[in-house]
């Protein structure tokens, strides 16, 4: 098994029917977990990588009503290092 996340910023607080359609998204064969973070807008799905793809539960995702605005990175963008040049 090879467990993989992925992360989604949603545009519209999902409402009951959403959150319980999300909830019933574990009953899919390759969902590990699904967690909601309301105050930053954001849904993170593990999932069997060897079952399921990106495309796939993004799918799932939408199929369930939640209006999903973008994918956002696991890890924050890294700052470049500084070059200092030396004489």
């Amino acid at each position: 098994m090879t467990t993989v996340d992925i992360l989604f910023r949603y545009a519209a607080e999902p409402d009951a029917a959403v959150a319980f359609a999300l909830g019933n998204m574990r009953e899919v064969y390759g969902i590990r977990q699904l967690r909601i973070d309301k105050p930053a807008h954001a849904v993170l799905v593990e999932y069997d990588a060897t079952r399921l793809n990106a495309a796939t539960v993004t799918n799932l995702v939408r199929s369930a009503g939640l209006q999903i605005a973008e994918e956002l990175p696991l890890l924050p963008p890294q700052p470049e290092p500084e070059v200092t040049a030396t004489a």
